[in-house]
């Protein structure tokens, strides 16, 4: 379920579009006039994209005279949805995708930035949920990977509110980029996704309990009083990537995946012992084909928080572990 996505509530025949994600696994819906409700999210199922086409052709006038006022249903419109999504092709390979998950018809450009000089990967008019691909990019290059300047339009046929265009800048960064595998909308396909119109949608509260199917229109949303910050805790001085040792399903994993895992857990680890002031942190990656090594050694080499890095106790680790220095 994704931000676009049109959902029918499953004890009623309210129908609406996600609008975005609150806590206590609540989502806000956006149905008919605008008019915005939190549901919980095991009380809404999707609009599959075949029900969603059949109703649509049986809202389209069969005649259309010119003056007439536009005659289709005014249901829930999905405003929100615009995606870049990189789709995995192997281990090693990434497809790039503009995605429109909403009912605009959408005019777009991309383009890609390098230190000031703009190559066009892309441009079209896209037809609500529907995508384009734009490139393909190498993971062993993710550090060179351009910044990516987005420019969209909106379109509908009829009256109504037409939002400004706007200009989005993308430059993907390790540290959350391995954190967006999601379901890509409309291409139904695990990727790595980024919601490039969630600017002006972030939650700002959340409800105070659960809202139920029966409370929709009698409930909304009540300021959530913000979190207090939690102290930063130092991670273990040694840290194991060994596969077995980060997850009980590691065996049926891809290696795109274990790769990702490994080095979103060596991410997260690293980071947590800058922020604890730690002196020092290791390690263990296995020696193995050294893919996994040479990709923490690049990444430390990079950090401008790490004093060094060396082969850590080669009489116990032999070269399969990594003892970093933290400035």
């Amino acid at each position: 379920m994704n931000i676009g996505d049109k959902v029918r509530l499953v004890h009623g025949k309210e129908e609406g579009v996600v609008y975005r994600f609150l806590a206590g696994n609540i989502v806000e819906i956006e149905i008919e006039d605008g008019f915005r409700i939190p549901v919980l999210r095991q009380e809404l199922v999707l609009v599959s994209p075949m029900e969603e086409s059949r109703l649509l052709r049986k809202e389209q006038p069969v005649l259309s005279v010119p003056g007439s006022r536009d005659t289709r249903s005014a249901g829930p419109f999905s405003a929100k949805g615009i995606y870049l999504a990189f789709l995995p092709t192997n281990d090693r390979e990434l497809s790039v995708h503009f995605i429109n998950n909403t009912d605009w018809i959408i005019p777009f450009v991309v383009y890609e930035d390098k230190e000031g000089k703009h190559t066009g990967l892309g441009s079209g008019l896209l037809k609500p949920r529907s995508s384009q691909k734009l490139h393909d990019v190498w993971m062993k290059d993710f550090e060179q990977w351009a910044l990516y300047e987005i420019q969209v339009l909106f379109f509908k046929d009829g009256a109504g509110t037409i939002p400004a265009p706007f200009q989005k800048k993308l430059k993907c960064r390790v540290q959350s980029f391995y954190k967006r595998k999601m379901k890509a909308p409309v291409l139904g396909k695990d990727a790595y996704v980024y919601q490039l119109d969630e600017d002006e949608i972030k939650a700002t509260s959340a409800p105070e309990k659960p809202i139920s199917a029966a409370e929709i229109r009698e409930r909304m949303l009540s300021p959530q009083p913000a979190e207090s910050l939690e102290p930063v805790t130092a991670p273990q001085a040694i840290i194991d990537l060994h596969l077995e040792k980060l997850s009980p399903n590691s065996g049926s994993m891809s290696n795109s995946d274990k790769l990702t895992l490994q080095l979103s857990t060596f991410e997260k680890q690293l980071e947590k012992a800058i922020a604890a002031g730690m002196d020092d942190i290791t390690f263990i990656h296995g020696a193995g084909n050294g893919v996994l090594k040479t990709e923490i050694h690049r990444r430390l080499g990079k950090n401008q928080h790490v004093q060094y890095f060396k082969d850590a106790q080669k009489e116990k680790f032999g070269y399969g572990a990594t003892f970093v220095k933290i400035k």
